[in-house]
């Protein structure tokens, strides 16, 4: 843990940010008129159309100048693009913003990914993913409450986020163990990662259509059904906070038994879960919530799990190209999962 702790102070910073950003933007939405719920699910996938435009483009930037730098770049337009989103409310322009911010972040993603994965062996592998997948869900949980500082539909909130974004950078360029040099090339491709291991393609697109209709709709179906903002945060937060709570057991557990055994009960769980919850009638607020935080408790536990299992396959000379390939089946996955679940809302 002591040589990846800048690295965990800089996601947590991120993801305090993204976690305010996430729901601002689906509060915004949702209070807006002009956009009607499958226009905001349209709205909100452009951040996993960036994320699979990164995956496919952001390994080589890695590989020619190094992590710390690509971080410090991406991260700054993140900034950038999280203050853009106030001088206009339009769809097309939000869009085009959402698919800059998810090409940022899927660099981001493969920075920490690769580097976390490259600090493991395969009997820490589960583990210390879930420490990086809990620090990640802390903060975005905790960020979620942040919405209550000013009114959604003013440039403060875009400012704190910005703010938090601009802070991630410090820990790890301050860092005295970061390497900033270059990484060597890798010739892994998406279908040779899928041969080595396609159970972690599979299992990182579901855990994408997962993740990608919660986390990007959660809080536009909440406001749509007349939940306050307070509710909101709560009910939005209920979901990371579970995967928060669970990834430690589910990670250490994937490394004591087959990671494939401990996936594929995830997923049953989480499919019973949403069956409860879709289909559960007069469900009050709170046992609504408490439900939510289950089905997050096992949802977004599968990615690290099928992330570990890769990885427990891939040479370290492919560290990176193998973030990127997961993350581009998990990107793909999160592309249709915000447009399924608004239209089936």
């Amino acid at each position: 843990i002591a040589s990846v702790a800048s690295l965990l102070l800089s996601v947590a910073l991120l993801q305090s940010a993204n976690g305010v950003f996430g729901s601002l933007l689906g509060v915004r939405l949702g209070i807006d008129p002009q956009f009607s719920a499958s226009t905001a699910g349209l709205v909100l996938s452009g951040y996993f159309v960036g994320l699979v435009l990164g995956c496919l483009t952001c390994g080589r930037i890695i590989e020619r100048v190094g992590h710390v730098r690509t971080f410090a770049a991406l991260v700054s337009i993140v900034s950038a693009t999280a203050v853009g989103h106030a001088f206009a409310v339009e769809p097309v322009y939000w869009f085009v913003l959402r698919v800059m911010f998810g090409f940022c972040m899927a660099g981001v993603y493969m920075v920490a990914e690769s580097w976390m994965n490259g600090a493991a062996t395969n009997a820490t592998r589960g583990a210390l993913l879930s420490i990086y997948m809990v620090v990640q869900y802390g903060a975005m949980g905790a960020g979620q409450y942040l919405l209550n500082l000013a009114d959604p539909a003013s440039f403060v909130l875009y400012g704190v986020a910005s703010i938090l974004f601009s802070l991630a950078l410090v820990p790890l360029t301050l860092a005295r163990s970061a390497a900033s040099g270059e990484v060597a090339p890798s010739a892994l491709g998406f279908i040779a990662l899928y041969r080595i291991s396609p159970l972690g393609i599979v299992g990182s697109f579901g855990s994408g259509m997962l993740s990608g209709a919660v986390f990007a709709t959660a809080s536009v179906y909440a406001t749509t059904v007349g939940m306050p903002v307070s509710e909101v945060a709560i009910f939005v937060s209920a979901g990371i906070l579970g995967g928060l709570v669970m990834q430690w057991p589910l990670g250490k557990l994937s490394d004591l038994f087959d990671r494939r055994t401990v996936l594929t009960a995830s997923l049953f769980a989480a499919a019973a879960l949403g069956a409860v919850l879709a289909f559960a009638p007069g469900l009050g607020f709170w046992p609504f919530v408490i439900l939510a935080g289950a089905y997050g408790g096992v949802a977004v536990t599968l990615y690290s799990i099928a992330v570990a299992h890769a990885n427990d396959h891939i040479d370290a000379a492919d560290l990176v190209a193998a973030s990127a390939g997961l993350l581009l089946a998990y990107s793909l996955g999160a592309v249709i999962g915000p447009i399924a679940a608004t239209n089936a809302m």
